[in-house]
């Protein structure tokens, strides 16, 4: 008896420690943000790749049964998972990631958004009600993201709660050094004139302080039609831009046909963490964002 005792404690000290918190994340960014805050107190599983349009995607039985599993879900918000996270929530039965649980963090809620709808047209395309949903394009908002997880992740693990506070402090001290560096880089970009395929960059357009005069969707999430892109055509002989941005998950068949009349520069930009093979975290993120940016603007 005592052998097979002396053996379970044994396998005990030897086995790896579980990790306290299961963490369902809608987007690459924030599965990356979890990881970053809660190391290796934390199981993390993302719902989408950086090469998906997270608007739309299928509530499937796997991601059912990762949901089920869940103890923190961490999603956008600002209905741009509405279309599935609802019935993602119901089918997993999880009282833990229903709307109102310590378990359940959408990352908008921490911020002030903008593209703010004077009035709602579902006529006019995929419109948020609640403002724009990208806020993963600006540091400056992963950042406040950051601080509000950490505090969510001491609420659901206290008995870990000052090792998420030292990540925290650890995250913040890089993250904002890496950001006053890709704004040093990216200063040459200020005042750039640029058209984006959807309007998905407005974060990113704010921080760099780039200068949008065009958008390829007359209608947000709606393909745009051939008047459409002519309308930017004739924007474009009276005001000429530098580039043409697209994210990776996005066809790119209206960017190319504007790079085709106009020879403008087309920038593909990696969007998310994943959106390319060298965005595989947070960081990466925006360094290969800012270099590609400066690379079109030369």
């Amino acid at each position: 008896m005592k052998k097979f005792m002396y053996f379970l404690l044994s396998l005990i000290a030897t086995s790896p420690a579980m990790a306290d918190i299961n963490i369902f994340a809608c987007e690459p960014e924030w599965a990356s943000l979890s990881q970053e805050l809660g190391g290796d107190k934390v199981t993390v599983f993302s719902a989408t790749t950086g090469l998906q349009n997270a608007h739309y995607i299928q509530a499937r039985p796997s991601l059912i049964a990762k949901a089920r599993q869940a103890d923190l879900l961490v999603c956008t918000g600002a209905e741009l998972e509405a279309a599935w996270l609802p019935l993602l929530q119901r089918k997993s039965g999880n009282s833990a990631i229903q709307i109102g649980a310590e378990g359940y963090f959408m990352a908008t809620d921490y911020l002030a958004l903008s593209d703010i709808p004077t009035s709602l047209d579902r006529s006019q395309g995929d419109m948020h009600a609640a403002g724009n949903p990208h806020i993963q394009t600006s540091p400056l908002n992963i950042m406040q993201v950051a601080q509000a997880l950490t505090q969510r992740l001491q609420q659901l693990d206290g008995v870990n709660a000052a090792i998420y506070q030292q990540r925290w402090q650890d995250f913040e001290k890089r993250w904002q050094a890496a950001t006053e560096k890709w704004q040093q880089q990216a200063a040459p970009l200020k005042g750039t004139k640029i058209v984006v395929q959807h309007k998905s960059w407005s974060y990113l357009v704010d921080w760099l302080g780039l200068n949008q005069i065009a958008v390829l969707e007359e209608k947000t999430g709606v393909p745009p039609t051939v008047k459409d892109l002519n309308n930017v055509l004739n924007k474009l002989k009276v005001t000429p831009a530098k580039f043409v941005i697209n994210a990776a998950y996005q066809p790119s068949r209206a960017t190319d046909w504007l790079v085709d009349k106009t020879e403008i520069t087309k920038i593909t930009l990696p969007f998310t963490v994943g959106g390319n093979e060298q965005s595989t975290d947070l960081f990466s993120l925006f360094d290969d964002t800012i270099q590609r940016l400066l690379n079109a603007n030369k």
